[in-house]
């Protein structure tokens, strides 16, 4: 019964596949031929779907560009290596004046070690904030006074922002972004190498 069974199936694809042969040669005859003696027309040239950038045909070129961009990629990666980040206790504060003549706001931060202007990345938990450094502190003695030293006092909205509460201190991880090219508070003491990014 199965042999009977598998004859009638092999027959059956047999039989489909011949139709199918049939009909692609059919097709194939109603296509009328060119003569041989006639040229056929010249195919169409492949476009490429990106046009608003062309395939450069300048291969030289090409390399000297693609260089040049390895070359910027490789010099920003590098200066942005080299510029300080860590894990610094962040207190806060608000005053009506700051060291940089500007009123205070909510992306003020202060350092006792970065220069006036610096832009700097504060990161508490998976929420982050982007200071710039327009006040001078905390004190050495603050500074000193926690298990790991607070180098940057965060203005008390930004605080409350990233925190929940307006006076706080909590562990945070900075990273400058951008030197400023203000003055700057001290120039050592503690702490001072974690502000610099030094061990």
């Amino acid at each position: 019964m199965r042999k009977r069974a598998r004859q009638v199936i092999i027959t059956a694809m047999a039989g489909t596949t011949l139709v199918a042969c049939a009909a692609t040669a059919a097709d194939a005859s109603v296509i009328p031929q060119a003569p041989s003696s006639v040229p056929l027309p010249p195919r169409a040239p492949v476009v490429s779907p990106d046009t608003a950038r062309p395939i450069p045909t300048d291969l030289a070129a090409l390399g000297a560009a693609f260089n040049e961009a390895l070359r910027t990629a490789y010099a920003k990666a590098k200066k942005a290596a080299s510029l300080p980040s860590g894990v610094s206790t962040a207190t806060s504060f608000w005053d009506g004046q700051t060291a940089s003549g500007r009123p205070m706001r909510y992306r003020t931060i202060a350092s006792p070690y970065w220069p006036l202007g610096t832009k700097v990345r504060i990161t508490y938990k998976k929420k982050s904030a982007i200071g710039v450094v327009e006040d001078f502190g905390p004190a050495e003695w603050a500074v000193a006074q926690h298990d790991i030293p607070a180098i940057v006092d965060l203005s008390e909205k930004m605080m409350a922002d990233l925190t929940g509460v307006a006076s706080n201190t909590v562990h945070v991880r900075f990273q400058v972004l951008k030197w400023g090219k203000g003055g700057v508070y001290r120039r050592s003491g503690t702490g001072y190498k974690l502000a610099m990014g030094r061990k």
